[in-house]
């Protein structure tokens, strides 16, 4: 019978579970995902109940996303440009969460927690539309409890592994804090490398306010495409003058002429990365003549540079793209525009 370091007293267990969970769902670069196996494994070796540790789990998340979803509901878009600008995760964009749940709606929260990108905006994004809050509470508490069951179940499959694992560390004079410790630093670490990588890529191809300004007074101003969803422009029904909305999905394709210019586009997200994964479709259409304006709309705006009213057939003046009928893999574009 093997008896588990004790490194966290089983009568604290429930709680160490319960603080590990809010804390990451309240955005700290804290991975919950150890602790909720350490759980499972405790309660594997009788430790503490799984149904204490499931609850805890749970109640830390419909805490946390509770707070966010209503912070969302009082603060709106600001608060999701806050969250993506300082969030260590490259896949945390505003424009794939709302894409997604404007698809699939609320019950998209069942798997949430396990999909890139979705963790952290789930709940303020959900705030800032006009979903009821018991809908919210429901679906967030089916998600919570699926996520946490994984985890759990995961840790108590695995308890002999993780028992002779606990064993190992502390034979080598550590503890099962120093183990969260080195989980908790290679993460960080991580991020911080994909981040700069990935600043390292933008610095290639982003383009400031001020240089956008300047090509649209010269003599070849530049194509500007719009790449925020079409819920947000609804709402925020304003554009830099001359943008075309961008629709990398539709079948209709852009005239060849317009690719003669150079390519400028924006969004609302602050880090870029909703134009980074706009940028590598269009790379991969062998479109490469693309900038992405650094801080998008509302860094435009801050500038001080002018913007128009979206005119009402602005949805059909698109730009789109399709792959040629003769050659595979070859792409034309075309622009409809609005008469």
């Amino acid at each position: 019978m093997w008896h588990f370091p004790i490194a966290i007293p089983p009568s604290l267990g429930v709680w160490a579970v319960f603080m590990s969970v809010l804390i990451t769902q309240l955005g700290l670069p804290i991975p919950a995902a150890p602790m909720l196996i350490l759980g499972g494994t405790m309660a594997a070796m009788g430790q503490t109940s799984y149904a204490s540790v499931v609850c805890a789990a749970v109640a830390a998340t419909l805490l946390a996303d509770s707070l966010w979803f209503f912070t969302g509901r009082a603060y709106g878009r600001r608060l999701l440009t806050y969250l993506v600008r300082f969030s260590l995760s490259l896949d945390t964009t505003v424009r794939v969460a709302r894409n997604t749940y404007e698809r699939y709606g609320a019950p998209i929260l069942t798997v949430a927690k396990f999909l890139p990108g979705l963790g952290l905006v789930s709940a303020p994004l959900l705030g800032t539309t006009a979903i009821n809050v018991g809908v919210f509470l429901l679906w967030d508490f089916v998600g919570a409890t699926l996520w946490a069951c994984v985890w759990v179940i995961g840790g108590a499959a695995l308890h002999d592994q993780i028992v002779q694992l606990m064993l190992l560390v502390r034979h080598n004079g550590g503890t099962i804090f120093d183990a969260f410790a080195v989980i908790f630093v290679v993460v960080l670490v991580y991020r911080w490398i994909r981040r700069w990588q990935f600043r390292r890529w933008l610095a290639d191809v982003r383009i400031s306010p001020d240089q956008l300004d300047g090509l649209m007074k010269s003599d070849e101003p530049p194509l500007i495409f719009d790449a925020r969803p079409a819920s947000v422009r609804a709402r925020e029904s304003h554009r830099i003058a001359g943008a075309l909305p961008l629709d990398l999905d539709s079948p209709e394709p852009i005239d060849p002429e317009l690719l003669k210019r150079p390519i400028v586009v924006y969004c609302v997200c602050p880090n870029e990365a909703t134009a980074k994964r706009i940028i590598s479709q269009l790379h991969q259409k062998n479109i490469h003549q693309v900038k992405a304006l650094k801080g998008g709309l509302d860094a435009w705006e801050k500038r001080g540079y002018p913007v128009e009213p979206i005119p009402p057939d602005f949805s059909t003046s698109k730009a789109h793209l399709i792959e040629d009928e003769g050659e595979p893999g070859e792409y034309t574009v075309r622009a409809r525009l609005a008469k």
